[in-house]
């Protein structure tokens, strides 16, 4: 399989409020939700990179599309990770989400990898990465 991860959905219990905390917390970049005229249509999706959007549904929908049963919540199934430049960048975005309504679930601190990383999750519980990793600096 050619790696071609073009989006990364997240079952959310409450699309308007994953909006706000995406949209308006983290200043990501949306049209809003879009295909509520379709029943488990409704979804927003952002723009996160070239060629990578982040798009959030309601849990209930994906399970529906799936052919899933609906489960439990659970954080520890995967987390999204935000590399960034320097480990003041770090805590800037550790204070942005704090502010936005994310719970910080490990403070950032020094790794035994060599960097700098900290832990959030969004409304819906899911888990955030934000690091400095002297091994992988973005390219911006």
């Amino acid at each position: 399989m050619k790696p071609r991860i073009t989006l990364i959905t997240l079952g959310v219990d409450d699309l308007d409020r994953a909006v706000q905390f995406y949209r308006d917390g983290l200043g990501l970049p949306t049209q809003g939700i879009i295909g509520n005229e379709f029943e488990h249509g409704a979804v927003a999706f952002f723009d996160l990179q070239p060629g990578l959007k982040l798009a959030l549904w309601p849990r209930a929908s994906l399970a529906h599309d799936s052919g899933l049963a609906l489960g439990p919540r659970s954080a520890t199934e995967f987390s999204l990770a935000h590399n960034v430049a320097d480990k003041a960048e770090v805590d800037r975005v550790m204070q942005q989400v704090r502010a936005a309504g994310a719970t910080v679930a490990k403070p950032a601190g020094d790794t035994f990898w060599g960097g700098y990383a900290g832990y959030f999750q969004d409304p819906d519980g899911h888990l955030w990465e934000v690091a400095w990793n002297p091994q992988m600096l973005p390219q911006d």
